[in-house]
């Protein structure tokens, strides 16, 4: 409790209910039966009330509210498991619940837990306030309720996380591995992502079209009583439209979501930083982050050298930032994609934040090569301030991002497969072999560079891409009798062409994403998209009709031809075979799941192949697999099971995650090698 100039101390992120905890919650004879806001040292809000340190009550949100006795001798007590508990709270002196209309008018009730149950069942949608910020529920087995809820949010299609009262319930829906048991169970209990069972009642439009649903256990005592009351599986999703910053507090979610929630369960307590669920899978037994934030920020990483004071600023999608100092890397919670003024905003605050608890005054600071990133911008802004910039490219970022997260030095070859990323040569990288270590890198491979006729058009319209990439490899010959040239016109096309032809609008990308996109939308699968990934999605979700029981066709090993050329020294994966045969198959009727499958399988050869390649040369057997294409699960068992059984050592993200969620960390650990 005593301040020292430049001391900093780790804090606690907020943590799920313990179970001595759930216990006196559900006790009707203690004190805190039904108490929303019961916690202990063990468990509970931190990071979220934290204004500054040291962590002291005076500095936190519960500041307003004044221990009753019975409260105060639990926290001076140091036999008490409320010992210096600084949210330590009752009925008598804590903060109290409210419920309350689209208006913000009060609904008059003695239990607003109970009457907000009985609004879920009946179909409504409720805005509750939690840990970090504002979920919205509706009932998951309501298929109108969560239809409506995706009108209300504008988000047709990306999906819901739910969430189920325990272990028991989460079996009915999804078919869970002792690893992913542990993981929900676990003090972090994060969203995991795991495989649905086809006769779950939970509603199809919660995740439309796909194979895996992200299912979380209550971790705040408020959730225990709802899921208790209710005895539904809820939809839990953040409290924003698309693509803004989660709503934190209650005048704010009265403006922001009014129109979407019917109800809004709201609170006193403040919140002081926003903090959205994590979002973990666990492959091969390997617990992975896909989106770090509740119960793991600001807890760092732990750097396998001693760090300057560096700012990483990350990039545009899925952001986050990272401050380094000793041998720790303080990586944010997610802040989200830096597309409007509201998540700059946010990412700004949450900086100052990180910066104030942590006592860093970065001397350095690093940011992807984009101009037009957001993040961009805001580093180049500091250089008024004095502050030295390093720009570090994108595929460079995520193999240091994936050396770091696994306590790597040495020279590794990095595979960084993803969607968008600004090449040293001014192209779209994507499909990038990379031998790489902190200092530096050399790039030893790629896909070859293909045209995407209206850049960001292509992204949002996949068959633009498909179609720019038919003509380039396979000629307009090849565009008849495709069934989804259906939906598009021949004034589109000749546009298309036009495009590729004068290179307008239509730049060059070696991208993986982009390949998975054109492939979805080729065979049929998803032409245009409603967020980032879709298509790709999609295309491994159709994989697995292909496989008995999801087996997801580790015994398949057929695959499409391709070739790998030399130019230059830079060995160039040659796609105009792999279309051929793809093309082939569809007139030869093949489904979509089949074609599915050999394309994967076909992936999975050539990063084999292209590592041994480049093992031949240097002698180095180590391998880094980042990029958000790695997501795809299918590619990663494969790719994975491939690589070691031709005597690689191979390393996944863990800690943090494989896409852009994990930029700015390897960005602040290439900026304390930069020169």
């Amino acid at each position: 409790s005593i301040a020292e100039e430049g001391k900093y101390q780790l804090i606690s992120p907020d943590i799920a209910t313990c179970q001595a905890c759930l216990s006196e919650l559900l006790e009707p004879n203690n004190r805190r039966y039904r108490y929303p806001f019961t916690n202990c040292t063990n468990c509970g809000p931190r990071f979220t009330i934290i204004e500054d340190m040291p962590y002291d009550r005076p500095k936190t949100t519960m500041r307003y509210f004044q221990m009753c006795h019975q409260c105060q001798e639990e926290y001076n007590n140091p036999l008490d498991r409320r010992f210096h508990a600084q949210p330590n709270a009752c009925p008598k002196c804590g903060p109290k619940i409210e419920l309350v209309d689209a208006q913000g008018k009060a609904v008059a009730s003695p239990d607003p837990i109970a009457t907000a149950s009985r609004l879920l069942r009946r179909g409504n949608i409720i805005a509750i306030k939690g840990l970090g910020g504002f979920l919205l529920a509706c009932d998951a087995t309501n298929k109108t309720a969560v239809k409506t809820l995706r009108e209300r949010k504008r988000r047709p299609f990306k999906p819901f996380a739910i969430m189920v009262t325990n272990m028991g319930e989460i079996k009915r829906h999804c078919h869970v591995s002792p690893e992913e048991e542990k993981l929900l169970t676990s003090p972090q209990s994060p969203i995991v992502l795991m495989r649905w069972k086809k006769d779950s009642p939970v509603s199809q439009e919660v995740a439309p079209n796909l194979a895996y649903l992200g299912v979380m256990l209550p971790y705040t005592p408020l959730h225990h009583i709802l899921l208790r009351d209710t005895g539904l599986p809820l939809v839990m999703t953040s409290g924003n439209l698309s693509e803004e910053p989660i709503a934190n507090d209650n005048d704010e979610a009265l403006r922001r979501l009014k129109g979407i929630a019917d109800y809004f369960l709201i609170h006193n307590r403040d919140i002081y930083s926003r903090y959205d669920d994590s979002v973990a899978i666990v492959e091969r037994g390997i617990n992975q982050l896909v989106r770090r934030a509740r119960s793991y920020a600001p807890y760092p990483i732990t750097l396998p050298f001693k760090s300057k004071q560096v700012l990483g600023c990350g990039a545009e999608m899925k952001n986050t930032f990272c401050l380094t100092r000793d041998n720790y890397a303080f990586l944010s919670q997610h802040i989200g994609d830096m597309e409007n003024t509201e998540t700059l905003e946010h990412f700004g605050n949450t900086i100052s934040l990180y910066k104030r608890l942590f006592r860093i005054e970065p001397e350095i600071v690093a940011y992807d090569l984009h101009p037009d990133y957001l993040s961009t911008k805001y580093a180049q802004e500091l250089s008024k301030s004095g502050s030295k910039l390093i720009p570090v490219q994108h595929h460079h970022a995520h193999i240091a991002s994936c050396m770091a997260d696994n306590g790597l030095q040495s020279p590794i070859i990095g595979v960084t497969l993803d969607g968008t990323g600004m090449g040293a040569d001014r192209y779209i990288w994507g499909g990038e072999f990379l031998v790489a270590d902190y200092k530096g890198f050399s790039r030893l491979g790629h896909l070859e560079y293909l045209p995407l006729p209206g850049g960001d058009a292509a992204i949002k319209r996949p068959y633009r891409t498909a179609i720019g990439y038919i003509l380039s490899l396979s000629g307009e010959n090849a565009l008849r009798r495709l069934a989804f040239m259906e939906q598009v016109s021949k004034v589109e096309v000749e546009i298309i062409k036009r495009q590729i032809e004068r290179r307008l609008n239509s730049p060059l990308t070696s991208s993986m994403g982009r390949l998975f996109d054109a492939v979805s939308a080729l065979i049929g699968i998803r032409s245009k998209i409603d967020y980032e990934g879709q298509a790709a999605v999609e295309l491994e979700m159709a994989a697995y009709k292909a496989c008995p029981e999801h087996s997801e066709g580790t015994n398949d090993n057929e695959s499409y031809p391709y070739s790998i050329t030399k130019d230059r020294g830079m060995r160039i994966i040659k796609l105009g075979e792999l279309f051929q045969a793809i093309l082939e198959d569809l007139k030869q009727g093949s489904s979509k799941a089949r074609i599915s499958v050999k394309f994967h399988n076909t992936v999975a050869q050539m990063t084999k192949e292209m590592c041994q390649l480049i093992a031949s040369e240097t002698g180095i057997n180590q391998v880094a697999l980042s990029g958000g294409v790695f997501q795809n699960r299918l590619l990663l068992k494969k790719t994975v099971t491939l690589l070691e059984s031709n005597g690689f050592q191979v390393f996944t993200h863990k800690q943090v995650p494989c896409n852009d969620g994990g930029i700015s960390l390897g960005q602040a650990v290439i900026a304390n090698f930069a020169k």
